[in-house]
């Protein structure tokens, strides 16, 4: 039997916030969180993509999360993702974050080799059994190269520790090919921001978030309407977030983020090479597009009020 959890809601993914040397700043990332939680999410997916984990060493890794967790302070469930380049380093990875305590994982293929199925289904086994946490899977074929489709999951049905699935295929009828094929086995998350709403309607328990760093009160109101079959007001705001939600599709999706969180004044634009911040009409444009958002922001008042 699959270990119950209960994951479930909006689970932003948590920036890495750097220091103007590129140095690692605990002191801001922590506040990143506190601000997050203060908006009401439901958990916390730290070093994902937004949280540049492949950026990191192994002790900043570790550090990261051992601050996620004091500042969460049990409030809700934090997540860790496991991006390594081998299935030793993943599973020695998901040992410490079981000492340290978090509350589950988010696991990748290994990065750099495309595995075939066979390599990636013995990648996660691998993992799930380092510890007891519960493991999500991240499936993202676009950005990785390497794709567990629907059917493929069956394969990982009988690790109980694997409880869940981020599914960013960018196509949303796999929500409704893992339900035909899986029931209730998985909880399942959306992991691409511009699909939230067609993915709520088809059946998820969770979004996985980059925008949410930057606009959290609106991607909760949104997510709360979205519960509740409130859709012609859901509409509204997703029309109004869709062109920053875009954003969370890019190669450069770190920098948009964090550019919008500086702009927000939630968080600084300091990435790590080989990744820089944005210059020139790149720049012009995404700021163009957040402050446009900014101008037109919804007005959340009645609609948390009728909630």
């Amino acid at each position: 039997m699959a270990k119950v959890v209960n994951w479930s809601g909006i689970y932003p993914a948590v920036t890495t916030q750097f220091n103007a040397d590129s140095s690692l700043n605990l002191k801001a990332t922590q506040q990143s969180i506190e601000h997050l939680l203060k908006t009401g999410v439901h958990g916390l997916i730290m070093l994902g993509t937004c949280g540049e984990n492949c950026s990191l060493t192994a002790e900043e890794k570790r550090a990261v999360i051992t601050a996620a967790k004091e500042v969460a302070g049990g409030k809700v469930p934090v997540l860790s993702g496991v991006s390594e380049f081998t299935t030793a380093a993943g599973a020695q990875y998901a040992k410490d974050a079981q000492k340290i305590g978090l509350d589950g994982l988010m696991v990748l293929p290994g990065m750099v080799y495309k595995s075939d199925t066979r390599e990636t289904v013995e990648h996660f086994r691998t993992i799930a059994r380092a510890s007891d946490l519960p493991v999500m899977i991240y499936n993202n074929p676009l950005v990785y190269g390497v794709d567990v489709k629907p059917e493929d999951f069956a394969l990982l049905a009988d690790e109980k520790n694997i409880v869940a699935i981020k599914e960013s295929s960018d196509d949303p009828r796999r929500i409704t090919d893992l339900h035909n094929i899986h029931g209730d086995r998985f909880t399942l998350f959306c992991g691409v921001d511009d699909l939230v709403m067609e993915s709520v309607v088809l059946g998820i328990d969770g979004w996985i978030s980059g925008l949410t760093d930057v606009f959290p009160e609106e991607s909760i109101v949104l997510w709360d309407l979205l519960l509740q079959n409130r859709f012609a007001e859901a509409r509204s705001i997703y029309r109004w977030f869709t062109p920053l939600l875009h954003l969370d599709t890019k190669i450069k999706l770190v920098q948009y983020i964090k550019l919008g969180q500086q702009i927000v004044g939630l968080g600084s634009e300091k990435v790590r090479a080989p990744r820089l911040e944005l210059v020139g009409e790149e720049r012009a444009y995404v700021t163009g597009l957040y402050e446009t958002a900014l101008k037109n922001r919804p007005s959340l008042a009645s609609r948390k009020a009728a909630q």
